[in-house]
């Protein structure tokens, strides 16, 4: 199903007519004018009438020109349009439940982690600020996600899309796994994937809680120490995952962080074992905070905030230094939250032969 047009005198006016029509997300956006829309499905590889699937809570058919249009408005460069295409994808995936996280009340946003070469080609940034302003392509990308979610998904503040507060990265919340800086192999290789392959990973998520943690070489307790202070986090009786007992759980840690894990000997596999352990409260007390969630049991019993060490996302990112960040998730939908990720296709598209002193506008 093609996309309707709209018409304007000019692109002041055609942004107003956009913002009056609910198709931004409050700010201003480069306006998708034909030729720029093409541009960018050209960059996708794919025909424009090439559908996803169903976008949910409002089951909008989600085609490459749509997503397109929706990446113009984000600000995306021609190769970022692959990732972007990638993530769709996984959103779409029945085990997100896309329609079902859209709709809760509860404050979470598509998390988007994103490996392999692709990272470097489109100069997305896992390092100083990466969740925050002055990346381009982090978030362009993020936004042009968010955007499809509202105007092909149909999530409006309010009516479709019931976040009671929300948090700023429902405007666009990606960023990069830093492998360089990494003591352990990319993320992307523990879902099985190979070192020429670029990847995202999606999980529905808060925002990041900060954890600080200072080192001490002279302590042989500091790896462990780290451990239970992430897990505290992941535990917080105030989330969702501790209340729920499942859902996923992203932990970005800062590269000083993950060298104190790694040179105690620990792999990623035994760092998220660990905190799959750690992260626990009793029934009692989670009880005596909250009534609504807790299931009959003993107050003694012990309540995982996570189900499984498979269901806590752990990667490198950030600048060296004190903090680290665990982000909680919904933890509910029929799928409690999964994890999901898909291959990026590169490679497919072709240069645009844009003539020489003419304007790719």
């Amino acid at each position: 199903m093609s996309a309707s047009i709209m018409t304007a005198a000019d692109e002041a006016d055609a942004l107003e007519v956009l913002h009056a029509s609910g198709c931004t997300d409050g700010l201003p956006v480069v306006i998708p004018t034909r030729e720029r829309v093409e541009r960018l499905v050209l960059a996708s590889g794919l025909d424009g009438d090439t559908l996803l699937g169903e976008m949910g809570p409002g089951g909008g058919a989600a085609t490459i020109e749509k997503v397109a249009i929706n990446a113009v408005m984000a600000g995306c460069l021609p190769d970022h349009v692959p990732v972007v295409v990638a993530a769709i994808r996984a959103l779409l995936q029945p085990e997100f439940d896309l329609g079902e996280m859209q709709s809760t009340t509860h404050s979470t946003a598509p998390l988007t982690i994103v490996n392999g070469p692709v990272v470097n080609h489109c100069d997305i940034v896992g390092g100083f600020g990466a969740l925050g302003p002055g990346h381009r392509a982090n978030a362009s990308i993020g936004r042009a996600i968010r955007l499809c979610m509202m105007n092909i998904g149909d999530a409006r503040p309010g009516v479709s899309d019931m976040a009671l507060l929300g948090h700023p990265g429902k405007f666009g919340l990606c960023l990069a796994e830093d492998e360089r800086s990494s003591p352990w192999e990319p993320w992307s290789h523990t879902l099985g994937y190979g070192p020429d392959d670029s990847t995202v990973t999606i999980l529905g998520a808060e925002a990041p809680h900060s954890v600080v943690f200072t080192n001490d070489a002279d302590d042989p307790d500091s790896p462990n120490r780290l451990l239970r202070a992430l897990a505290a986090v992941i535990a917080n009786t105030g989330s969702n995952n501790a209340n729920f007992g499942a859902g996923a759980v992203a932990v970005a840690l800062n590269p000083e962080h993950a060298d104190v894990l790694a040179g105690a000997g620990m792999s990623r596999a035994d760092v998220r074992c660990e905190l799959q352990r750690l992260a626990v409260n009793t029934r009692g007390h989670l009880r005596s905070l909250n009534t609504g969630f807790i299931r009959p049991g003993d107050d003694d019993d012990p309540i995982h905030a996570v189900r499984r060490s498979d269901d806590i996302v752990l990667f490198v990112a950030g600048g060296s230094g004190l903090y680290s960040a665990v982000f909680p998730s919904w933890a509910a939908g029929a799928h409690r939250n999964a994890v999901v990720h898909e291959l990026v296709v590169t490679g497919e598209s072709c240069e645009i032969p844009w003539a020489v002193g003419a304007s790719p506008e």
